[in-house]
């Protein structure tokens, strides 16, 4: 099936779709260090656009599209932002109106796990019904589905002429009945049993074991600070040999193959992996998707 990514960022979703055999036509995004990296790892189109207001949805069409999936920004919708609706959450709708001008057979959204807190989700689904699509929705763990981290992460999947909750049952009976661990994905590669991930405060516990699921990776990765103290939670003391993951490695856990470049400057990219759906997960979505097809 043809697909379009819009909202593309560094590529994750592109990846996990074009690994289960997909065939991605073009990719769409606004920020141009998360294009930099997508340009270097893909060999079809990424579009410098501004979703919220250039009018692509002649290009669109004219790609005939079997899929548009994408994960507008999701800052509005975060438990680490301040849960307020605005220009990022209209991306959602925006997202809606491009999917019903241009009538794929599929639709795909995705984005934070809580943004069914939200009625701008609720004005996406009715949006979709009217339509003609019939909807499924689940919020998926992603150490059941491949990868190394406990991201949980909502999925939106659309198909014309479907009852709602079609793919209920595909999505579910697929997930592993355990969590993948960081040793489960990489063996011994980190060379160390510890790592330190910088917590979103220090009320939470900031040094974990390779024989669990990572936390989240988000966009940030700071170093061990010189006056860290440790939490009771924490898996081992900083003084033994506990270390920052580097770059390279927060793309491993989040399912990024050795083979992706990540150009550009630090900050830049630690935070499009942040912000990336992994890889493996997009895939597990993809996969899901063939079954149905083929069922």
């Amino acid at each position: 099936m043809r697909v379009i990514d819009l909202f593309a960022g560094c590529g994750g979703m592109s990846l996990g779709f074009e690994n289960a055999g997909f065939d991605i036509i073009a990719a769409f995004d606004n920020w141009d260090a998360a294009i930099k990296i997508y340009e270097s790892n893909f060999s079809h189109p990424i579009y410098k656009k501004d979703l919220s207001k250039d009018d692509i949805i002649q290009q669109l069409s004219d790609m005939r599209p079997d899929v548009i999936m994408g994960g507008p920004p999701c800052q509005d919708y975060s438990i680490a932002g301040k849960r307020e609706l605005g220009n990022r959450a209209n991306l959602t709708i925006r997202f809606g109106e491009i999917v019903i001008a241009v009538k794929p057979m599929w639709v795909v959204f995705e984005n934070v796990y809580n943004i069914e807190r939200f009625s701008t989700v609720t004005t996406l689904k009715q949006m979709l019904v009217d339509a003609g699509y019939g909807i499924t929705t689940r919020v998926l763990d992603a150490s059941r589905c491949g990868v190394p981290q406990k991201r949980h992460r909502f999925f939106l999947i659309g198909k014309l002429g479907e009852k709602n909750g079609f793919l209920d049952e595909t999505l579910v009976s697929n997930l592993s009945c355990k969590q993948m661990t960081v040793r489960d994905y990489l063996g011994d590669a980190l060379n160390t049993e510890f790592y330190y991930m910088h917590p979103r405060s220090y009320h939470r516990r900031a040094v974990f074991s390779v024989d669990e699921p990572a936390a989240t990776i988000r966009g940030i990765n700071r170093p061990i600070p010189d006056n860290y103290k440790r939490h009771h939670a924490d898996k081992a003391d900083i003084c033994d040999g506990v270390r920052a993951l580097t770059t390279r490695e927060r793309g491993y856990i989040q399912t990024f193959p050795d083979t992706f470049d990540f150009p550009g400057a630090k900050t830049d990219v630690e935070l499009a992996i942040g912000n990336a759906v992994p890889p493996a997960l997009a895939k597990y979505v993809a996969n899901c998707i063939k079954q149905y097809c083929t069922e």
